[in-house]
């Protein structure tokens, strides 16, 4: 099939999730959040310009079915990046032997936390348009949050003082791009992990289904986390992408350290079990468990700490989906 047709239709339907959600139900925004697997699936499975197809078709849809802003909220927020990742994770290059090195997973991992917080600085310009009312608009967010956490009896006593609510709405609003940019990654990996398993399952994927507990990111994640540290504290936009790539690379290192304890854990006796508990411990610290994560993540890349560990060998990939 053209791949171009196959594109019309993925961005149709993505776009058709994307319309879904003026209806306000749980699955309405159920359906919204699975938009961009359809324009993954595309550019996993069939053809990268596919992608491109998709993304230019399920802009224009949005924009026609509910206006220009939100069909450039589309092609910013969910066609491009879904499209960008699945371009790299086919990226291959020959050897001599006549087999491929696919892109490695750990660049990958990098590449969803950068295209996280670009995304986040991108969707920050084209909704504020500029720095002052980007700052506005976060400090109504901020405010917006606190109250509810206070109504819902989840956040500071009723009584605080209305200037320390005012610092903490302060404090919060500064940071949101960095909470944003952090639970972008984590829906990103999501996204692409999905997309190639379904892609997988059909026959479809090129590469081989990789060994994902193996992720490591090059040391360049280093320097990126650094240099986002830096920026983080430069003003305007600038200072926002600062804060955002420093959030997201944060993730991309904890989901690094959670692949880790998949891979340690591999071949032990109650493997199940740890992993049972490391989740819940994930859920019932919420989420502290997982600085542990990441500093465990930003030490293997600085060290190599499991290349350091005498770890069972990874099991033979294949052309299907394999249990991680």
């Amino acid at each position: 099939m053209n791949f171009s047709l196959v594109g019309l239709g993925a961005g149709l339907v993505s776009a058709l999730l994307i319309a879904v959600v003026a209806k306000a139900t749980p699955l309405a925004m159920l359906l919204f959040l699975l938009a961009p697997i359809p324009v993954l699936i595309v550019t996993l499975g069939w053809d990268h310009r596919a992608g491109l197809v998709a993304s230019l078709a399920g802009g224009i849809a949005t924009a026609l079915a509910l206006s220009p802003y939100e069909g450039i909220g589309f092609a910013v927020g969910t066609g491009l990046p879904a499209w960008w990742l699945g371009f790299l994770a086919l990226l291959g290059k020959p050897q001599a032997n006549g087999a491929i090195e696919w892109y490695p997973l750990g660049r990958l991992l990098a590449w969803i936390a950068a295209t996280a917080a670009l995304t986040v600085l991108a969707t920050a310009i084209v909704a504020s348009g500029d720095f002052a009312s980007f700052q506005a608009r976060m400090r109504r967010l901020a405010d917006l949050f606190i109250q509810a956490q206070l109504r819902t009896g989840r956040g500071p006593a009723t009584q605080v003082d209305s200037a320390v609510l005012d610092a903490i709405a302060t404090r919060f609003a500064a940071l949101a791009p960095m909470f944003a940019a952090q639970g972008f990654t984590l829906i990103l990996a999501v996204y692409v992990w999905v997309g190639a398993k379904i892609v997988s399952i059909s026959g479809r994927l090129p590469r081989p289904w990789p060994y994902l507990p193996a992720t490591v990111m090059p040391r360049s994640a280093l320097v990126m986390l650094g240099g986002a540290f830096l920026l983080a504290f430069v003003g305007g936009f600038a200072g926002v992408f600062g804060l955002a790539l420093l959030g997201a690379t944060l993730m991309a290192f904890g989901l690094q350290g959670l692949a880790a304890v998949h891979q340690i854990t591999l071949g032990r006796s109650g493997r199940t079990a740890m992993l049972t508990v490391a989740y819940l411990l994930l859920v019932l610290t919420q989420g502290m468990l997982f600085i542990a994560l990441m500093l465990f993540g930003i030490a293997d890349t600085l060290a190599g700490l499991r290349a350091r560990m005498k770890l069972p060998p990874a099991p033979t990939s294949g052309p299907g989906p394999r249990s991680t």
